[in-house]
């Protein structure tokens, strides 16, 4: 959900971002084949500071997108609340002493979305049940279907940093069971993705792993596709 790349990019709270941004730059350093996803965060993360009373006072905080990323041509959708939301991806590069790790920064904002629909890259842990669920489809099923408009066809892992990535498992078990000629996933289906998959966190509070109920997720995932992943949790579950 956040990776911190350099402090003027504000798109990062914390030590979570910043782990993910070290995560990649060492990767860079040793030369592993890594690509980074992550969402835009238009308005960033505000800017926090203390008055003279020591209260923490927050500020919003502004960056320019094009100063430090570059727009890529490739786009993808994703079906939220049953209509399609177009998702367009910039990317930055992280150089280090063995290589270089691409890293793509999701983006709603786009003319062909609703003015609902664009402002879901805005703000980093913003909103509503209802904004983060929709943030966590961009992030985790959108960041599955852009990283295939890119070409990255043979990824060998999907490092999924903390559970608000963990819907790209849903759209990796709907594409292994796809490729079978099946329309529901089957128990094959599981176990191949579970060796493709590996989930840390950083944050083991709930606050780090959003659950919504099955309500909520049909709703705005659709049923159809929560029949087919059989879909009863949106947080990742451990063997």
């Amino acid at each position: 959900m956040e990776i911190g790349v350099v402090a003027e990019v504000p798109t990062y709270a914390g030590g979570l971002g910043v782990l993910a941004g070290d995560t990649l730059r060492s990767a860079a350093d040793i030369g592993v084949p890594m690509v980074g996803v992550t969402l835009l965060h238009r308005k960033g993360y505000f800017h926090q500071r203390l008055d003279a009373n020591g209260r923490q006072i927050e500020s919003p905080e502004s960056w320019n997108v094009q100063q430090f990323l570059v727009e890529q041509p490739q786009r993808t959708t994703v079906t939220i609340e049953g209509r399609p939301v177009h998702l367009r991806c910039w990317r930055h590069v992280v150089k280090g002493t063995e290589g270089e790790v691409p890293i793509y920064f999701l983006d709603a904002d786009v003319p062909e979305n609703a003015a609902g629909d664009r402002a879901f890259t805005d703000v980093l842990y913003g909103g509503d049940e209802r904004y983060r669920l929709c943030q966590e489809i961009l992030l985790g099923i959108g960041g599955v279907r852009m990283l295939r408009a890119l070409g990255y066809q043979q990824i060998d892992r999907f490092h999924m940093n903390e559970g608000h990535s963990s819907l790209l498992v849903m759209e990796l078990l709907l594409e292994h069971a796809h490729a079978a000629a099946r329309a529901t996933v089957a128990a094959e289906d599981v176990e191949a993705v579970r060796q493709r998959c590996v989930f840390t966190t950083h944050t083991p509070v709930p606050a780090g792993h959003d659950q919504f109920s099955m309500d909520v997720a049909v709703r705005i995932l659709g049923d159809s596709t929560c029949v087919a992943t059989k879909a009863c949790s949106i947080s990742p579950t451990l063997p």
